[in-house]
């Protein structure tokens, strides 16, 4: 006999409410005077999005429900034994998949990061090791662009500070596509490496440190910049691009000045593009100050064991002479450092995510 517990019940009364709410959104998304305003028609497709699978599933749930309910009361006017087989057949089937529903709908509920659906704009700067650090930064980015051409996104560099040897001393590159802060979240903070540095001549390993940063981007509804706290300049590109970039100003810097935040962008040839790039990025860290000021205000007891946040956390080791890959977050370790450099990752983001619903589901009250 098919039964539920308390939370369960708790559960879908719970989702009965979003369910109205999901079909009151699907009219207002129809209504000529919410199509108009672009703002509101935005924040409500957005939670409309965000319960479609919620409501299919619940559905779902009700319709196996339903269908239970008929099949018991044939059940107890039947008199052919072959029916009253199939019947309990049915019924088990239906159940079995009603218990799967309740776990996939335990995990749909949990609360849902808004940005999750974001492109995202990756900073990846060198950190404590000099040039071997700005190497590894080169070997990071090749390492998401790698996997972002495999996984089907696109990737455009903001801008970059290259060294002699090809390393970057910093590097800030935009990902685009479906959800793409919901896999790449988890890469912010300190990546080190522990390996033997190409300049050494002893055949020592050195241990170095690169710092990732996600932002999701951030739309103009989101945040909104006055004109008259920017500070435009106009210069002329540097390093790698050609004679083009060398000879004209396309170069854009911005600065801030509440927040003293600067933003450079020089990839592109025109200064309007530049300026454009420029813009997103200073968006996208102005949004992700507010929400570190809201984050410092949840007790330490309410964040996530896994953290996708903290720049001077340690999170990965890549160690070259051991072949391996240690995230000291969740424990896990790769023995396939070569594969994960280039760019299979997978393995690793889907055990973060995992991790990260274990332990919302842990702390969740159904």
């Amino acid at each position: 006999m098919f039964t539920l517990t308390q939370s369960e019940k708790n559960m879908l009364e719970k989702l009965g409410g979003a369910l109205e709410r999901y079909h009151a959104l699907e009219e207002m998304l129809g209504d000529p005077e919410i199509i108009s305003d672009q703002k509101e028609y935005t924040k409500i497709m957005r939670e409309y999005k965000s319960l479609t699978k919620i409501a299919e599933k619940y559905g779902e749930f009700v319709k196996l429900d339903a269908e239970c309910r008929d099949l018991r009361e044939m059940l107890e006017i039947e008199d052919d034994e072959e029916m009253r087989a199939l019947a309990k057949e049915d019924i088990d089937k239906n159940e079995d998949t009603m218990r799967a529903l309740i776990d996939e709908l335990r995990i749909l509920i949990l609360p849902k990061d808004p940005n999750d659906d974001k492109n995202v704009i990756v900073e990846i700067r060198g950190g404590a090791g000099g040039e071997e650090a700005a190497l590894f930064a080169n070997s990071l980015y090749r390492m998401y662009s790698m996997y972002c051409a495999s996984a089907g996104y696109k990737t455009e560099i903001i801008g970059a500070n290259e060294t002699e040897l090809g390393g970057y001393k910093e590097i800030d590159f935009m990902i685009e596509g479906e959800g793409a802060y919901s896999r790449f979240k988890f890469e912010s903070g300190v990546h080190r490496v522990q390996r033997v540095p190409e300049t050494e001549t002893q055949g020592r390993i050195h241990t170095s440190t690169v710092t990732v940063a996600v932002l999701p981007e951030a739309e103009e509804i989101e945040v909104v910049i006055n004109p008259a706290d920017i500070i435009i300049e106009s210069c002329k590109s540097s390093g790698a691009g050609g004679q083009h970039v060398n000879k004209t100003e396309s170069a854009v810097r911005l600065t801030h000045k509440p927040t003293g935040i600067v933003v450079e962008c020089q990839e592109e040839r025109s200064q309007f593009k530049n300026r454009d790039k420029a813009m997103k990025v200073l968006r996208a860290k102005l949004q992700d100050m507010q929400e570190r000021e809201q984050n410092d205000k949840i007790t330490s007891e309410r964040k996530s064991q896994v953290g996708t946040g903290d720049r001077s956390e340690r999170i990965r080791t890549y160690n070259y002479p051991q072949g391996r890959v240690t995230d000291h977050r969740i424990g896990l370790t790769l023995y396939s450092l070569e594969n994960f450099l280039n760019g299979n990752i997978q393995e690793m983001i889907d055990a973060l995510i995992t991790a990260d619903t274990a332990e919302k589901l842990k702390n969740s009250e159904f």
